[in-house]
């Protein structure tokens, strides 16, 4: 089933706006129903999702209408450890800024320092643009962000990577949202040393470790949705 413009919604429907209608039809309702399905657990983070997607939808319309909007910054940051389902909530989290015309792509670029920081002078800034280049119209993911910032090392060039970094975020018409993740304690130290980026976050999520229930379901899911296996009751 395709979903509508919100734009064409807004503009179609007369002066009361059904909200409601807006998040089924914008197809916002089936992606976060696919995430439900798709991801084991993560109350809290889905919670936080849903939330965030209604406040950008309610966000939205009012830009639409030509009403004052909240005007937040749509990059976020993801705290938890690896494993947790943070690239999967952001892959999710892309095709509900498309479907509110935020992104136009709505596509997820996964990328570590080596991926942005070179080796030698000069090299840094062409790396870091290549993937802000292919990241572009849609979420680009920064995977254990914090290895971007080594202050002892002299010689190091991920500042340079975070100075590029931060003219993006600056620059809101860019087509392009960041997310910086990586574990709670090392993010938190990175955001304290870069200010300029933890000032331009519009968005925390907290991913918590998985329980024994969580675990057993997702082992579950593996096995019946892998034809190797059989899911005995023994």
């Amino acid at each position: 089933k395709m979903s509508k413009n919100l734009k064409d919604l807004v503009i179609n429907q007369s002066d009361l706006i059904d909200i409601k209608d807006c998040y089924i039809q914008t197809g916002i309702e089936s992606i976060l129903g696919t995430m439900d399905k798709e991801l084991v657990g993560l109350k809290d983070v889905k919670n936080r999702v849903k939330e965030i997607s209604s406040v950008l939808l309610f966000d939205r319309i009012r830009e639409i209408q030509e009403l004052a909007t909240l005007n937040s910054s749509l990059h976020m940051a993801f705290t938890g450890r690896p494993g947790t389902g943070k690239t999967s909530v952001a892959a999710k989290i892309a095709l509900v800024l498309r479907s509110l015309g935020y992104l136009t792509k709505g596509h997820i670029t996964n990328v570590t320092r080596e991926d942005l920081v070179g080796q030698y002078v000069g090299h840094t800034a062409p790396k870091t643009r290549e993937q802000l280049q292919r990241a572009q119209g849609g979420i680009l993911f920064i995977d254990e962000a914090h290895h971007l910032y080594k202050p002892d090392n002299e010689r190091d060039y991920g500042s340079e990577a975070i100075e590029l970094l931060l003219q993006v975020m600056e620059n809101q018409r860019d087509d392009l949202i960041l997310i910086f993740a990586g574990g709670k304690i090392n993010i938190d130290k990175f955001f304290n040393s870069n200010p300029g980026i933890s000032s331009r976050i519009g968005n925390h999520v907290d991913f918590k470790d998985y329980d024994v229930a969580d675990l057993t379901e997702i082992t579950k899911f593996l096995l019946h949705n892998d034809n190797r296996f059989k899911f005995t009751n023994e």
